[in-house]
């Protein structure tokens, strides 16, 4: 769901070409007056703490200054959630990047994407979902965009005042 987005977002603000780095596939755009670096990690899930490792020393970048997007079994089939900090959930490629940069100050965007009723997550995460699921997931990447717009736009806080749901 990661990619998704990150393809989709890349799309509406006209990313420039793609380029390779040694983990990850990147992109720059501005928006408005701030410079965004678009990535998708070339490693194995469980090992994008390398890619983002990466990309922070190569960018002099921050923690903070990290979105990572993924899709999360504890969420809702297309239910979107935007957070800074916390646990991995479980999330191996979230542990890994906790685990590599040795930090967990960073924001999440999780996508959510429902528990199999049956069988084992890894297999469930890779299947293409039911045609009812895949059209919550095709509306939450387009959701997951405009929270992206608006975080850029406005901050983290609009962002999940917007389009985190109450609990």
């Amino acid at each position: 769901m990661g990619y998704r987005v990150v393809e989709s977002f890349s799309r509406s603000i006209k990313a420039g070409r793609s380029f390779h780095l040694r983990n990850s596939l990147c992109a720059t755009a501005d928006y408005g007056s701030q410079r965004v670096l678009l990535a998708q990690p070339l490693t194995f899930m469980n090992r994008s703490g390398r890619a983002v490792a990466e990309l922070l020393q190569r960018y002099h970048l921050d923690p903070g200054q990290l979105v990572i997007i993924y899709d999360d079994l504890d969420l809702p089939p297309g239910r979107i959630r935007l957070r800074y900090g916390g646990g991995s959930g479980g999330h191996r490629g979230v542990q890994s990047i906790i685990d590599t940069i040795e930090t967990a100050d960073f924001l999440r965007l999780r996508i959510g994407i429902g528990k199999p009723l049956s069988g084992e997550a890894s297999a469930y995460v890779l299947e293409i979902p039911p045609f009812k699921e895949q059209k919550l997931l095709d509306r939450a990447v387009e959701r997951a965009v405009e929270a992206l717009n608006l975080l850029l736009e406005r901050g983290p806080e609009a962002a999940m005042n917007r389009f985190n749901p109450p609990t």
